[in-house]
């Protein structure tokens, strides 16, 4: 992680906020590995993983207005949705299927996020279609002169989709106030970058759709942080969509149902394991003083606690009754 001693105090962060950071990226993390091991046990059927992106998602989502920004996340983006208000225990509702899942009622697969109260614009399982509804909501807030700006992400396979084109080209025709950020772990789903895209990056894209774009590092919570506000600002003042490539990694096959030993060796997974951004993350906050040995373990204590009884509630949480099979399907 390129940071220098103290940087996020440059970037208007207190030491408060940079733990925080940290607390949501460990929280994201330990909670995916734990829906593995559920996963492994045959108690919740599916995980698509965040490991290994947690600094793009937790930086981003700090940068945003989480009072007033809406988003539109893709399935991996466990990082944003916890920093916008949901929970280790609403995560693991929507692992186990449960009645009281606050994304969809048990009715979709994990990763399908979604909530009014904490502006999460609900997702569906075709990829890249949370784009064109993004863009959506940044048209209503030009519309309605409302000041808010809507973040969507995605990954670098679906830049390949036509509604990554059509979003990305309606925004920048009307100028809309919306970030696309493109998690880019250069695997798709098992494809590496060059056999996928054409171009030298995503972001180059970004001027033919007339708007700004740039490459990051997606492994740096805090250069995240930087590059989002900075789109953010330049959305609220009239200037136009941003298109935001963070280049980092995947620690895990892409879903637990997909072995990545065939597609990737031990030596590329050793390697990646070597940019884990939580590890330099840490490392960055020990060198600043904020971080001892002490504050990290009453941490993973306290995650750990939270994770475990998440975990118990979810796991004896009622299903949806057969009954309610049709509601929100036909006129009551």
């Amino acid at each position: 992680m390129k940071t220098v001693e103290n940087e996020h105090v440059h970037l208007g962060l207190t030491d408060e906020d940079v733990l925080d950071m940290y607390k949501k990226m460990l929280l994201a993390r330990k909670l995916d590995e734990r829906m593995w091991l559920l996963n492994r046990a045959g108690k919740i059927p599916f995980v698509i993983s965040c490991q290994g992106q947690e600094a793009t998602q937790v930086g981003a989502a700090f940068a945003l207005d989480r009072e007033v920004d809406y988003i539109a996340p893709y399935y991996r983006d466990f990082g944003v949705v916890l920093s916008f208000g949901l929970t280790a225990k609403d995560m693991m509702l929507s692992a186990f299927a449960k009645e009281e899942d606050p994304n969809s009622g048990g009715r979709q697969m994990p990763g399908h996020f979604g909530s009014r109260k904490h502006r999460i614009i609900t997702g569906s399982s075709p990829v890249t279609t949370q784009v064109p509804h993004a863009v959506g909501f940044a048209l209503a807030a030009k519309m309605k002169k409302e000041s808010f700006v809507t973040l969507t992400t995605l990954g670098e396979g679906s830049t390949n989709q036509g509604d990554f084109h059509e979003g990305l080209n309606f925004a920048g025709v009307h100028k809309l106030p919306i970030i696309t950020l493109v998690e880019n772990n250069k695997l798709a789903i098992s494809v590496p970058y060059d056999k996928q895209v054409a171009s030298e990056t995503v972001a180059i894209r970004a001027k033919s759709y007339g708007m700004y774009g740039e490459k990051i590092d997606g492994t740096d919570p805090l250069q995240v942080f930087k590059v989002i506000k900075e789109a953010r600002e330049r959305a609220m003042n009239g200037e136009g969509p941003s298109l935001i490539e963070a280049e980092t990694v995947r620690l895990t096959a892409h879903s637990s149902d997909d072995n990545d030993a065939a597609y990737r060796t031990k030596e590329e997974k050793e390697a990646d394991r070597k940019n884990d951004c939580i590890v330099k993350f840490a490392d960055y906050l020990k060198s600043c003083g904020i971080l001892t040995d002490t504050i990290e373990t009453n941490i993973v204590e306290t995650i750990q606690n939270e994770i475990n009884e998440a975990t118990k509630y979810a796991e004896n949480a009622p299903f949806a009754p057969v009954t309610s099979l049709t509601d929100y399907v036909y006129e009551q």
